[in-house]
């Protein structure tokens, strides 16, 4: 019965990826994967390898579950609210126009210059931030920049590899680095000077890569249609930096909130829609009730692409399910069993991060090592928060930054294996080989 929970979730990948093929949403496959996990796990409990241990500690299985699904949905709200947020945020300085105070500063019309400035610009605002939130906000950019399919997907996939590369290094850059630095396994200085030049390999080579490719190419950068239909005299210009300015505080505030309330992320990103949706309201309060719609946070909400956080509602519920198995904890003590090498343990689990979330597979190895066996900053920590980190970007649905990604930009989850995964796949293994020579030659 326990094969069986594995089998759901391989299919329900397969039909996430033939979603063009099939015609069925992504975000269908996604819920049903998740729930039918859940179910397996229900009825084939007992023969589970995580349940024996813990089976006295509750009256039925029912109970085990209603506690564990309780949980993991808490974990999962977290996320999805402040998707929600940071989503809503977006949208409303785009749809004020505020975008184009960078978009109009941006004068190269070389597709590779450009391509090398916004994965620069991604990679360390995403230390700052987090990798999920810098990828919402420069897919938003990229949607106004670019106007061809196929160079938007083109920059949307770099911004992942590049959110997720630049999220590694930084103790707050991504959610695998936040918990071992809270855990003790990591400190904030050592993972800096350790990880920062493999993270920034893990970029340069895919850019250096595709510039190859691209060299001779030139894009032109014309805004979309209904966006120069827009018109100024529906709002100021100050209005329009005033959202700008303002959108960028709130989610620049939220690594700043949570350090100094210690209150998860999605509090401080709530906590700035707020603020924003009284603002919008006293600064358009004066105009036509029409036009009061338009721009209000409520109308943002009917924006944004619901199905993708609904998706990612349904594979985070899937993972759960093989988290509460006992199934990850399985692989990860088969890596530890068979495979004595930190580079063949870490660089499997990256590997296995673009499948499933990361999240579980890091909690899995925090669990296995005590730190009196491994030590804080040793290197199978500081390697585990790269490989962790940066291997997701290999399929779009592998991090929360590709996932934000395909919501906003609508990537095609075969056409991104089939264009972006090898050049993360490159920039992964360069990563990994920077953080072999400049450990072990002292570099």
């Amino acid at each position: 019965m326990a094969i069986f929970i594995i089998v759901v979730f391989i299919i329900g990948y397969v039909l996430i990826a033939l979603e063009h093929p099939i015609k069925i949403d992504k975000a269908a496959s996604a819920l049903l994967t998740g729930v039918i996990c859940w179910l397996v796990l229900l009825f084939g409990l007992e023969s589970m390898p995580a349940f024996a241990h813990i089976a006295g500690e509750f009256s039925d299985k029912h109970d085990f579950i209603d506690a564990e699904l309780g949980k993991h949905l808490g974990e999962i709200s977290e996320i999805l609210f402040f998707l929600l947020g940071a989503m809503t945020i977006v949208e409303l300085v785009d749809v004020h126009d505020g975008f184009r105070i960078i978009t109009d500063r941006i004068a190269t019309s070389s597709r590779v210059r450009l391509l090398w400035i916004i994965a620069w610009i991604t990679f360390f605002l995403s230390a700052a931030l987090d990798n999920m939130t810098t990828a919402i906000i420069m897919s938003a950019l990229i949607r106004k920049i670019i106007k061809k399919q196929d160079n938007v997907w083109l920059f949307g996939g770099f911004v992942i590899i590049a959110a997720n590369a630049g999220g590694a290094w930084s103790p707050i850059g991504d959610i695998t680095t936040i918990m071992l630095w809270i855990g003790g396994q990591v400190t904030s200085l050592n993972i800096i000077h350790s990880t920062f030049l493999a993270s920034c390999a893990s970029l340069l080579a895919p850019l250096f890569v595709v510039s190859y490719t691209l060299r001779k190419d030139k894009t032109k950068r014309s805004l979309h249609a209904e966006d120069e239909m827009k018109s100024h005299k529906i709002f100021t210009p100050f209005e329009q930096k005033a959202m700008f300015f303002l959108g960028a505080a709130g989610l620049l505030a939220v690594p700043i909130f949570k350090t100094s309330t210690h209150l998860p992320p999605y509090m401080g990103v709530l906590l700035s829609v707020g603020v924003l949706w009284y603002i919008t309201e006293i600064m358009h309060k004066g105009k036509k009730e029409e036009v009061r719609h338009e721009f209000s946070v409520a109308a943002m909400l009917h924006r944004i692409d619901t199905p993708s956080i609904l998706f990612f509602l349904g594979i985070l519920l899937a993972v759960g399910a093989l988290d509460v198995s006992g199934h990850l904890q399985l692989l990860a003590h088969f890596l530890d069993n068979n495979f004595g090498n930190i580079y063949v343990i870490n660089g499997l689990i990256g590997i296995l991060s673009a499948i499933v979330d990361n999240v579980p597979l890091v909690a899995a190895c925090m669990g296995m090592y005590d730190l009196t066996q491994v030590p804080p900053d040793n290197d199978f920590w500081e390697l585990l928060a790269y490989c962790a980190g940066t291997g997701g970007s290999m399929l779009i649905i592998g991090s929360a930054a590709g996932v934000a990604s395909m919501g906003i930009l609508k990537i095609d989850f075969i056409w991104y294996m089939k264009r972006i995964s090898v050049y993360a796949f490159i920039g992964y293994l360069a990563g990994m080989l920077v953080y072999y020579l400049q450990h072990h030659f002292h570099l």
